[in-house]
């Protein structure tokens, strides 16, 4: 290949701040807000023109179970979020607020524009630097030392350098770990297959009384009529639904992308204008085969794809699907978890449409009461001093990405990533020797759930 030598000389912001957080997406927002909250100065990167990421952006607008059929199991900031939203009248109409305070396997529906007020209201008043329109394109790391010295950021003002003492990655991608050069897994590359993306659309003009409760019912039984006629150009067996937002609008979750490499600018550009052309085949599906969608009309298609999976860390710890089964509970655990195991069908076959439900619905999910725990290990990329990873580009194995790539899963890391962060700080401790008995108590005191009875000083590490 044929390289061309880029060379420049930048300006350096003056200011270091404590951390900076690529990335605000529900990871990069907790980790910003909390690490603020605890006295650290907060730069947050966000490439877009909002918080959220995949909740708003990506037009995802349903947070995933955050309870088990007993107890809530999801605390901390997306608690605190989830419980404003409702306060606020920006949650479903008719929600119950034990969809996510209590009931079993529930998602818990919200108004994007709500959600997006409320981050912005959170930040500022945590006193976070928001910088919106910026990325992260380069990195000052030590690959041997495992640390981080500073970032190069790209926005309409050009390049700038900036310094930090501490880094949080919550890009999704792994992008700010793979420019520091921490080993990273790649779907296709290092599994068998790339679990597929979505375009996210909003609907309006749904009359949801004629579904009578049982919306995802007739909307399966339709579209198994619909792929009989042929409707559709891309056969797809999978439909995990339109979902109710409000009285008239729904978010629709349809449409797989299939062997889209999310670090392919080809592909996510291809998978795009196709994405845009299935969500106009959904609208007519639903017009003319689905009760109560007659007069559907199509608002707009998200700006971001939904990835569901493309790069992640490796870290001091691999969470895998023995502990996920054992439900297993870790000393150093930041977050408890119950959602099904959720690997979307990689391509259109019956097989593969099948096995996709056997183990969402059968045979990855935890029952009522249970619970597995999410170790601080999996936030750390191996070996390194001041940069961690929050989201779903965290270090597990390919059956637990499928259900802890999820927001409240992601808020709950990020607000452990940030306030490991501040730990590190102020106690000289690196993210990869970090006392993880101060961290959990320090989670526990701003209303993380974390029963395990037994703490320790160090990290999980086999």
């Amino acid at each position: 290949m044929t390289t061309y030598t880029f060379q420049r000389s930048i300006p350096v912001l003056e200011d270091c701040y404590d951390l900076i957080v690529a990335g605000g997406g529900p990871a990069g927002a907790a980790a910003a807000i909390c690490a603020a909250r605890l006295g650290a100065k907060v730069l947050l990167v966000e490439g877009t023109g909002c918080l959220g990421g995949m909740g708003t952006s990506g037009l995802v607008t349903a947070f995933d179970p955050m309870a088990n059929g007993e107890r809530r199991l999801v605390g901390g900031l997306m608690n605190e979020i989830v419980e404003t939203l409702y306060a606020r009248q920006l949650l479903r109409p008719d929600i119950d607020p034990d969809a996510w305070r209590k009931s079993y396997h529930k998602w818990t529906a919200f108004q994007v524009e709500g959600y997006k007020l409320v981050l912005d209201e959170l930040c500022v008043d945590a006193g976070v630097e928001l910088c919106f329109f910026t990325k992260v394109v380069d990195a000052d790391a030590d690959v041997i030392k495992g640390t981080v010295n500073g970032v190069v950021l790209h926005n309409i003002e050009g390049f700038t350098y900036v310094k930090a003492k501490t880094f949080v990655d919550a890009t999704g991608d792994a992008i700010l770990s793979h420019l520091c050069g921490v080993e990273c897994r790649e779907a296709g590359r290092d599994t068998p297959g790339i679990m597929p993306a979505t375009l996210a659309s909003l609907f309006t003009g749904i009359n949801w009384d004629q579904t009578k409760g049982r919306s995802y019912e007739i909307q399966q039984e339709m579209l198994e009529k619909a792929l009989a006629d042929g409707h559709f150009s891309q056969p797809d067996r999978h439909l995990p639904g339109m979902a109710k937002v409000n009285h008239t609008v729904g978010y629709l979750n349809g449409g797989h992308l299939f062997n889209l490499n999310a670090l392919r600018c080809k592909d996510l550009t291809e998978g795009i204008i196709f994405g845009r052309k299935l969500a106009r085949e959904y609208m007519d599906f639903y017009r003319k085969y689905v009760p109560g969608f007659e007069n559907i009309e199509h608002v707009t298609t998200a700006s971001l794809l939904g990835i569901r999976e493309s790069r992640r860390i490796v870290g001091e710890y691999e969470l895998n699907v023995h502990d996920y089964f054992a439900r297993r509970q870790f000393p150093d655990q930041i977050g408890m978890f119950n959602k099904s195991i959720d690997i979307h069908p990689y391509n259109n076959s019956e097989e593969e449409y099948n096995r996709y439900y056997e183990e969402f619905e059968k045979m990855g999910r935890l029952g009522v009461g249970e619970c597995f725990g999410i170790p601080y290990g999996i936030l750390v990329p191996k070996g390194w001093r001041n940069l961690w990873v929050a989201g779903r580009c965290v270090s597990s194995d390919v059956q637990v990405h499928g259900s802890i790539r999820v927001q409240p899963a992601a808020s709950m890391m990020g607000q452990a990533a940030g306030t490991a962060a501040v730990q590190a700080i102020k106690t000289g401790q690196a993210a990869c020797e970090l006392n993880t008995e101060t961290l959990i108590c320090t989670l526990r005191d701003n209303d993380a759930y974390l029963p395990q009875e037994e703490l320790s000083y160090d990290m999980t590490r086999v």
